[in-house]
């Protein structure tokens, strides 16, 4: 979520101070959006690669890859794009291209996390990574079913 609101956040941002609504160092705030974007996605990866060898004895290794190399495009594109937003803070043409620079790389980012998050998904509800984590012959806990509300009927004329 965080990585489809940053560049929305930026292109206001961009526009505000362009407008000249507010000063280029309130920029700030986007390249702080941006760098705890790229610090989870640092802590992330490293939860993945910390877990990799459990969840490997009950998912092919091939679907791990994939998502891996995904998680790895996520991380090094966040991590460059908070560079680059760095610039954004200055004043002027280098300010204004920064910015400009960093919404679009940004962008990228928000693409890059689509791949990561559908194959992070499909690791744990479609090829079972979750199950790494029951016991064998413990059952995996399962929620209550839930009552439909009830519905009213309607009016009789």
């Amino acid at each position: 979520a965080l990585a489809s609101l940053v560049p929305m956040f930026a292109v206001l941002a961009a526009i505000a101070i362009r407008a000249g609504w507010i000063p280029a160092r309130t920029w700030l705030v986007v390249v702080l959006m941006q760098a705890m974007l790229a610090g989870t996605a640092w802590v992330a990866h490293e939860t993945g690669e910390n877990e990799e060898e459990k969840v490997e004895k009950v998912v092919d290794e091939r679907f791990i890859e994939e998502h891996e190399e995904a998680a790895d495009l996520l991380l090094r594109t966040a991590a460059v794009t908070f560079v680059i937003s760095l610039f954004g803070v200055a004043g002027g043409s280098i300010g204004t291209i920064g910015r400009v620079v960093s919404i679009l790389a940004m962008s990228g980012v928000a693409l890059a996390s689509i791949p990561a998050g559908k194959l992070g998904g499909e690791l744990v509800y479609h090829h079972g990574a979750a199950s790494a984590y029951v016991k064998t012959g413990e059952a995996a806990p399962v929620a209550p079913p839930q009552e439909a509300p009830a519905q009213e009927a309607p009016p009789q004329e």
